[in-house]
């Protein structure tokens, strides 16, 4: 199915990792490319459609449709692929893990995609997270990995971070949170309803304000870059014009069930690493390039290249973005310095690395 924005491959009643079924469910996708090129699947982050990812591809970049055929497959929640928003099951939404997500991306590529091998998977953040999915499920499928600014499981800083904004929004509706990785406790006797315009108002300006002190870096703020670069007279109103603006365009439940993914997020809660995260490194075959940014507030330095270290020698390396963006160093593309510096370091990495067996169809 083709909309005028993405493509839609359905899925039917898909299994889920915890023993769930997302009733009728499916995966928006978009290509750019010629699918006889070899193939890079690029992944959706925390609240991105598929449009928020084009900043890294162009004939002017390393991802360049006339050389590669480039699948971006959108998260579970993200308001494209199966969500609250636009899907019509019981509440509350189904869990759905990282493997959830990646498990149907696969099928995706190899069932309707018909294609055999990867060239790569690349990602940022939650997309990220997914390429490192990709990298411990199905460890022979691709011949490379980048990851930037994200990581192969959720450290506890991390989830409390996000715990944080969450109840901030679920306060908004009189909900306290049920802990990280799961969704809020409706008080005694309440049952599920959706969000009123208020509820949903507040409750996401709250969200926006309190990621406001995450996504960028104390140094950004210092050298009052949202003055400078976004053009806002002073910090209330970037907070309002940028932040609240980003949070209320977004859906509730949509991040709520995005928010759980990412805190649920450990690339070695699967079949054989049963738990074991150096275990999972070690299993990955594609030669990986793991950037993260030396400001990232929640994917700190130190988490990647813990890693890289657990691979086997010779498979990763890991490359620190030199910014004050924070987390906004990997995307979505505003610091264009950054995203200079990501895009050269990609293109290098593709060069160094020859092709294994990237033909994309059968």
């Amino acid at each position: 199915m083709r909309t005028h924005e993405y493509d839609q491959f359905n899925l039917g009643d898909w299994e889920l990792q915890d023993g769930g079924v997302l009733p009728n469910a499916h995966l928006a996708y978009k290509t750019y490319g010629d699918p006889k090129s070899p193939a890079i699947v690029y992944p959706t982050w925390f609240s991105g459609s598929i449009s928020d990812n084009l900043w890294l591809i162009g004939e002017d970049k390393t991802l360049k449709p006339s050389k590669y055929f480039i699948i971006i497959p959108a998260l579970f929640g993200n308001g494209q692929s199966s969500s609250p928003s636009n899907h019509a099951t019981a509440k509350p939404f189904p869990k759905c893990s990282f493997y959830d997500n990646v498990r149907a991306q696969y099928e995706l590529v190899t069932k309707h995609l018909g294609i055999k091998h990867l060239r790569a998977v690349v990602g940022w953040s939650m997309g990220a997270a997914q390429t490192y999915q990709w990298a411990t499920q199905y460890p022979d499928f691709m011949d490379m990995i980048v990851p930037f600014c994200g990581s192969a499981r959720t450290s506890i800083h991390n989830q409390v971070f996000l715990e944080g904004v969450k109840s901030a929004m679920l306060a908004a509706k009189g909900i306290p949170s049920a802990g990280p990785g799961e969704g809020g406790v409706s008080v005694e006797n309440e049952k599920h309803r959706t969000w009123s315009e208020k509820e949903k108002d507040i409750g996401m300006k709250a969200f926006g304000r309190g990621y406001a002190g995450w996504g960028l870096s104390q140094a950004f703020y210092r050298e009052k870059l949202h003055e400078s670069h976004y053009g806002y007279k002073d910090i209330e109103s970037f907070m309002k014009g940028f932040w609240e603006t980003w949070a209320c365009s977004k859906d509730p439940e949509n991040m709520l069930t995005m928010l759980a993914t990412w805190q649920n997020g450990d690339c070695s809660k699967q079949e054989p690493y049963n738990g074991d995260f150096e275990m999972a490194m070690q299993s990955i075959e594609a030669k990986a390039l793991v950037l993260p940014c030396s400001t990232d507030l929640y994917f700190p330095p130190e988490d990647s290249q813990y890693e890289v270290a657990n691979m086997r020698p010779g498979v990763g390396e890991c490359k620190t973005i030199p910014s004050i963006w924070g987390h906004w160093a990997g995307g979505p593309g505003d610091s264009k310095e950054d995203a200079k510096w990501i895009d050269e370091r990609i293109d290098y990495f593709f060069n160094e690395n020859a092709f294994k067996n990237s033909l994309s169809l059968k």
